[in-house]
């Protein structure tokens, strides 16, 4: 059973930075995706970055703001995010599937409790 750990989220206002780390053991073999929601609305994907650390995807919404990086030795996964906006504003959550990226959040098989990042001044 894989557990992971979400932390780093905070209130941050707009156009501020935020790094956030999923931690976990033994997920050298698991594509790692960041998930956001937001009250009443599915688990949307973010980010991704897949077990050999060689392949990532970003959603257009973040996309040249944020960067998703593994350290496999600390069994951690950083989302980080730039020029935060007030649509940035949620929960984000880890989550684990072998070997490559998908899409959809019903695909992952092992989820953290998340962390929640509120983007306000």
């Amino acid at each position: 059973q894989l557990q992971l750990v979400e932390s780093g989220g905070a209130l941050v206002q707009p156009g501020g930075s935020l790094r956030l780390s999923c931690s976990g053991s033994g997920f050298y073999n698991y594509a790692i995706g960041w998930f956001r929601q937001t009250p009443g609305k599915e688990r949307q994907g973010v980010a991704c970055i897949s077990s050999d650390g060689l392949s990532t995807n970003y959603a257009d919404s973040v996309k040249g703001r944020a960067s998703i990086s593994r350290d496999d030795p600390k069994s951690t996964v950083y989302l980080h995010i730039d020029s935060l906006k007030p649509e940035d504003t949620g929960v984000y959550y880890c989550a684990a599937v072998f070997k490559r990226c998908h899409t959809n959040a019903w695909e992952y098989d092992y989820w953290g409790q998340g962390t929640q990042v509120t983007v306000s001044s």
